[in-house]
């Protein structure tokens, strides 16, 4: 699991700002959002422009340079702060598998292009490269796992990418671990078609996964849920495409008269059936286009995940309520800084405060 981010000088965070997901109360309710003393569940709020989009593509920017997969490159324009003093960004994650922690930081210029990488495990130095003056690092371990192998000039994007690639590593290695971690992070907006970061190199099935009967009628169970009542077809279409219709008199194409909410639970659906084996979900303002109830029934389904840590962006302050999660899961992103509710204010918080009222009145802006 990631224990720890920090990111330094990238977009909107001129100075260090950090999420630690172990910092835990001892609430007894609503734990299913905590897993291994770890935060597994969490909603962001800020106001405008405070940094919650470009949070998400900071601790995304490991799935960038680590694998070849799909990346809007106009999502990481203005890559650096332009207050910065410092010519790069610098960015610090922590993972723990097996009882082993894993430090991994680099750091990247304004052209995304890789300057420094350093890898520890237990605080042991694994290796340490430069990019900038070829000077390198070994650690005992990295000697005794590389064999021949060692870093000398490399004109490849990214060191750690060279040593896996190159290294058979056990499965249960925490390196293994981590990159399989990494390689299953996904980013994602509703109701975007196409915009998304990680997971999958090529996402070719979007349109077309519903023609499976089951996963058809289930996704129409979804949306009576969700308030819509309609009724889905395949049909095939003029090109010999099979593709997604609404059940009506004149059927009539899904992707073409659906409300842009009623796409946006599609793309959660697919992304829900499809990535199940996702390790960390980060949705962009996840509810924009829904009603209050279906964004509570959102976030239950996303809390029945065990296994994937789950960050969400909101505005919804009906969400706030302990009955959903808890305060330590709850996280208000400003000046910089990523404080939960639980450490933003003096106050002892209990199940029965209500948060909604104390947010909206400043109790959390200190």
């Amino acid at each position: 699991m990631l224990k720890r981010f920090e990111v330094t000088g990238f977009k909107n965070f001129k100075d260090t700002l950090t999420i630690d997901f172990t910092d835990v109360r001892d609430y007894k309710f609503n734990t299913e959002c905590i897993t291994d003393d770890t935060i597994s569940k969490m909603i962001v709020y800020g106001k405008n422009s405070v940094g919650k989009s470009n949070l998400g593509l900071a601790v995304f920017d490991i799935v960038t340079h680590l694998f070849s997969k799909k990346v809007n490159e106009d999502l990481y324009v203005y890559y650096l702060n332009s207050e910065s003093q410092q010519d790069y960004a610098e960015f610090k994650y922590l993972f723990r598998f097996n009882n082993a922690d894993v430090w991994y930081r680099y750091k990247k210029n304004a052209q995304q292009e890789l300057l420094f990488e350093e890898i520890a495990i237990d605080n042991d130095l694994f290796f340490r490269y430069d990019f900038r003056n070829g000077e390198v690092a070994y650690g005992e371990t990295f000697r005794a796992i590389a064999g021949s192998l060692r870093f000398k000039n490399l004109n490849v994007e990214s060191a750690l990418s060279y040593f896996v690639n190159n290294v058979s590593l056990e499965e249960n290695h925490p390196l293994s671990q981590m990159i399989s971690f990494v390689n299953s992070m996904l980013w994602f907006k509703c109701p975007d078609d196409d915009e998304y970061i990680g997971y999958k190199f090529k996402r070719t099935d979007y349109y077309s996964f519903l023609k499976d009967d089951t996963l058809r009628n289930e996704f129409q169970q979804f949306l009576y849920n969700a308030g819509v009542k309609e009724n889905l077809d395949i049909k095939k279409e003029p090109d010999g495409t099979m593709a997604l219709y609404f059940d009506t008199a004149t059927p009539m194409p899904f992707f073409k008269v659906a409300s842009s909410g009623t796409k946006a639970l599609y793309t959660f659906f697919y992304w829900y059936k499809t990535a199940k084996d996702v390790s960390l979900i980060f949705i962009d303002e996840f509810d924009a286009f829904y009603h209050y109830e279906l964004a509570e029934s959102i976030v239950r389904l996303l809390e029945k995940m065990p296994h994937t840590q789950v960050i969400l962006t909101s505005h919804n302050t009906n969400l706030l309520t302990n009955r959903i999660m808890r305060p330590d899961c709850y996280f208000i992103l400003s000046d910089n800084k990523l404080t939960s509710f639980a450490n933003a204010t003096d106050r002892e918080l209990r199940e029965g405060h209500n948060l909604e009222k104390l947010y909206k009145s400043g109790e959390f802006d200190g």
